[in-house]
């Protein structure tokens, strides 16, 4: 029973690591319970489920390094999806023989019955110690998604952002008052703003402004347009078609395309499009020789000097109860990364006392022991200059005392405060590189695209909207059924119009039409059938046309769900994600739930062909009952 009890534990300490490939001596790995594809007689169980490994003990004494140990950087290798081994944690082949432990005895029977009932076992410990199943967080609002399979016991190091990702803004405050600096300085500088308001619902993340034309459009996977607005105006889909019909949304072309990254973004938009209305009614007064794009300009300008003036982060740093949301699980979900062993960095573009300020105020009353945020971290960097911290080198300065005084420095030390430098410092610092790093940022092209661009590092997106779009696809999903069953209606009536057009066509020249029967078929009856489908098609589409209109209004009601464009294809956004972000959730306490020795695996990609596959195994399956 020992046996049985070891690999309990192994489940709640998430260690059913990787299988091992790596055969040597002196201790006993368990492989992944849920391979599938491993499917061994009792004889040969133990050598696939137990294989043989070269592994060391870390050197700290801990609770069970009698029992285990951790598979070290030098001594890894690569599993089947070709993660790596670092981190996995193994079971002591000498401490099994001490006890006289059978291995075949304890856990006796084909592997995957054996793993049901070890789960079952595992679930039932869990529970008796008030300790949430694994799967009940997966699947909520505030799931971690993975794109990519990655092994976060393999990863050494993580790195944080900070302003929408360790720190959440109250976006209706934060943009509000950045909205409200911004119109301040487009009134000095002679613009008409009298009667504007915030709108922070005008407006979604993964939407792209046209300069060009004073437009903000969504565009699906392919750069498509499916929806735009002009100034506040939404445009009809007819006005799209004949717009953007022959164009795609191409984000390599700066001078037209902007693309709202990140919440930052809000702001900016809306002021923007605001901004383009009181451009087409004539308000703006014409010694300002406007067009779109100097008006884009315009605002970008106001905006930053609402930024660099001070005055509205000297608001915030005032009185951050009224800007930051807190998040109690944070400063504990990296805890528990740190306690694993993972070196935590923060790599922020605000300068040093705000960060100091904000990071005070969001973790040090959630911290034990008297901790401050400064304990979780290995190195801080402020004033980080990213993307250019990816993708060049730039001097490196320690921050000295308080009020920010630098000197400058050539290497980063374990506990040290930095401004400005590089990732490249970062890595040959820590020893630690490429895809043994971990980036968490809310930015797809500061954080996630650069980082993973240009060094290789793994990367983790923060989104907070994924929880309202995740309770509003909940929420609409009957409604998207019925939408999704009228369009297969009318799929149906058009395929059996078709042939009873080309019938027809073939009839009228002269020609035999598909079948003997349909050859002499009286006309009349031909056409009166015809008609009656158009007639159904005409109403069916009377009926789609409004609801695929209204689809995701539970989550925007202009735009529709943040990760879609249409009923089925993917969003722009969504496309970046999957392209640069290997894992994705909506706020960095949600790793809480996963453990830092998650092995987080890929879902399966549907095909346009799965729809075949899915239909043969499904007359199969009828067939053979």
């Amino acid at each position: 029973m020992y046996a049985a009890e070891v690999f309990r534990v192994f489940a709640v300490r998430g260690g059913n690591a990787s299988p091992a490939v790596a055969p040597t001596t002196n201790c006993l790995k368990i492989a992944a319970f849920s391979t599938p594809t491993f499917r061994n007689s009792v004889n040969a169980r133990w050598a696939k489920a137990l294989t043989l490994c070269r592994c060391s003990v870390d050197s700290k004494s801990s609770v069970g390094d009698e029992v285990f140990s951790v598979t070290q950087s030098n001594k890894s290798d690569v599993d089947y999806l070709g993660e790596s081994t670092k981190g996995d944690l193994n079971v002591k082949l000498e401490h099994l023989e001490a006890f006289g432990i059978d291995g075949h005895a304890s856990l006796d029977g084909p592997i995957e019955e054996v793993a049901r009932s070890e789960a079952r076992k595992a679930e039932d410990l869990l529970q008796d110690l008030g300790i949430p199943s694994p799967s009940s967080s997966r699947n909520s609002p505030r799931g971690i998604f993975c794109s990519r399979t990655l092994n976060l016991r393999s990863i050494s190091a993580i790195g944080y952002d900070m302003d929408y990702t360790l720190i959440h803004y109250n976006v209706m405050a934060w943009e509000g008052r950045a909205y409200d600096y911004c119109m301040e300085n487009l009134k000095n500088m002679g613009f008409p703003v009298d009667g504007l308001a915030f709108d922070p619902d005008l407006v979604i993340r993964g939407l792209v402004i046209d300069k060009e034309k004073g437009n903000l459009v969504k565009a699906d996977r392919f750069g498509y347009i499916k929806r735009a607005m002009h100034g506040t105006k939404m445009l009809s889909t007819r006005a799209v078609s004949e717009m953007y019909g022959r164009e795609l949304v191409d984000l390599r072309k700066e001078s037209r395309w902007e693309f709202l990254n990140t919440l930052f973004s809000v702001s900016e938009a809306v002021a923007y499009m605001q901004m383009v209305d009181r451009l087409d009614d004539g308000t703006i007064p014409a010694d300002l020789a406007l067009d779109y794009k100097g008006l884009y300009k315009a605002v970008g300008k106001a905006l930053f000097w609402a930024h660099v003036e001070g005055r509205l982060k000297s608001e915030i740093m005032s009185k951050p109860e009224l800007f930051v949301e807190p998040d109690p699980e944070l400063p504990l979900a990296l805890l528990d990364q740190k306690e694993a062993g993972k070196k935590l960095l923060l790599i922020t573009n605000s300068d040093y006392l705000y960060t100091d300020k904000m990071m005070r105020h969001s973790f040090n009353r959630f911290l034990p022991n008297d901790m401050g945020w400064r304990d979780l971290f290995d190195i801080v960097i402020v004033s980080a200059r990213k993307p250019e911290f990816f993708q060049t080198s730039h001097p490196m300065y320690e921050v000295v005392t308080g009020e920010g005084l630098l000197r400058p420095c050539f290497k980063a030390q374990t506990g040290g405060l930095y401004s400005g430098g590089s990732a490249q410092m970062v890595e040959n610092s820590l020893d630690i590189h490429g895809d043994e790093i971990l980036y968490v940022g809310d930015h797809i092209y500061t954080d996630v695209s650069q980082s993973k661009v240009h060094l290789r590092w793994r990367t983790a997106l923060i989104c907070r909207e994924l929880e309202e779009e995740y309770s509003a696809l909940i929420g609409s999903r009957g409604y998207r059924e019925s939408l999704v069953e009228l369009i297969s209606q009318k799929e149906v009536v058009g395929d059996l119009f078709n042939q009873l057009r080309l019938a027809l066509q073939r009839r009228s020249k002269d020609r035999p039409a598909q079948t003997l029967a349909a050859t002499n078929l009286d006309d009349e009856d031909l056409t009166d059938s015809m008609q009656k489908l158009l007639i159904v098609m005409q109403r069916l589409d009377e009926k789609i046309a409004p609801m695929l209109e209204a689809d995701g209004e539970l989550f925007n009601s202009r735009w529709g769900f943040l990760s879609r464009a249409g009923l089925w294809d993917k969003s722009h956004l969504m496309r970046q994600i999957e392209k640069y972000a290997d894992i994705y959730t909506s706020r960095v306490s949600n790793f809480l739930y996963y453990t830092p020795f998650m092995y987080f695996r890929s879902q399966e990609q549907n095909l346009a062909h799965d729809s075949y596959t899915y239909y043969c195994s499904q007359l199969y399956n009828e067939n053979s009952s």
